[in-house]
């Protein structure tokens, strides 16, 4: 096996964009019987010319045209590598504030090549409501937060649009009862929206806990004790998208908004925010198959 040296290859590129030994040389801060040495070292491992030197000024051989394009690239990841995982710059701590119900499916893929690309930075994940994640936002405690909410608001970016839906226990049937149980959290957007819907169809409701947790929500829910609404898509496996076509209101569309506070971070906090627009733009199209209903019934007075 055969390994191309770095130093070489650097010297080899500082002399073609340079034109000449004695500028790279000075570029390098090597001296020009260095650069001389490491150009032969180079030749000799590939067993090619790669400068022709007959003319006044030194030009690339054919050869030579077609290693540079390889060697600047080789030379730019080892750059990029040495400097993500030593530079001070990606040391330190991202939080990054996302409300628990579309934690998923997007956002451990992200995370997982974040940390790839950043060994070194820390991602502190903060789940909340879209409410408290503005404010955590407003006070500088978060530099990048996801809510979920009818309009963006100004200083945000739309990632994606989708449907509001009822949810259930998979083959519940709990939303045909009258009054229907309903469940969410206290502080949930979701919620006025929902039973304003509901009011609107003419369908008596009660509220089925009074909590703050979404794990007791998702309990009573997967009991089959009361139905609740997510983002078409983002419910966890021990819940389904309900199909009681239509006894029960639609409740319009939701956007996936995006929201950053600048810390001069550059290139990190960038990145991420491209990873997140990657990520939400890939999911747009994935519409998994809603969960069958069992089959249909008259509602339970």
């Amino acid at each position: 096996m055969r390994n191309l040296d770095m130093t070489a290859l650097r010297s080899f590129v500082a002399v073609a964009d340079h034109g000449g030994v004695t500028k790279a040389a000075g570029m390098l801060n090597f001296t020009q019987s260095a650069v001389s040495m490491q150009l032969k070292r180079l030749e000799e491992m590939l067993g090619l010319s790669l400068f022709d030197r007959t003319g006044r000024r030194i030009a690339l051989t054919p050869s030579g045209e077609q290693l540079l394009g390889y060697a600047r690239r080789m030379v730019e990841m080892n750059d990029e590598a040495m400097t993500r995982l030593t530079c001070d710059t990606f040391e330190g701590e991202v939080v990054l504030g996302v409300p628990h119900d579309i934690v998923y499916p997007v956002l451990p893929r992200i995370l997982a090549r974040f940390n790839a690309e950043f060994p070194r930075l820390k991602v502190h994940l903060l789940s909340s409501y879209t409410r408290k994640l503005k404010s955590e936002l407003d006070q500088g405690r978060a530099d990048i937060i996801l809510t979920t909410e009818p309009e963006v608001m100004p200083g945000g970016e739309i990632l994606d649009e989708r449907p509001l839906r009822w949810i259930g226990a998979p083959g519940g049937q709990a939303w045909r009862q009258r009054p229907l149980r309903f469940a969410s959290g206290a502080s949930c957007l979701f919620r006025p929206q929902s039973l304003r819907a509901l009011d609107r169809a003419g369908i008596d409701w009660e509220l089925a806990v009074d909590t703050e947790s979404d794990r007791t929500v998702e309990a009573t829910i997967s009991a089959d004790l009361a139905v609740g609404t997510m983002i078409e898509d983002t419910q966890p496996a021990h819940l389904a998208m309900i199909v009681h076509d239509g006894d029960l209101p639609e409740l319009g569309t939701q956007k996936i908004c995006m929201y950053t506070l600048d810390r001069g971070r550059g290139g990190v906090q960038d990145r991420l925010v491209a990873l997140l627009r990657q990520g939400y733009t890939a999911n747009r199209d994935i519409r998994p198959p809603i969960v069958a209903d069992s089959p249909r019934l008259s509602a339970v007075s």
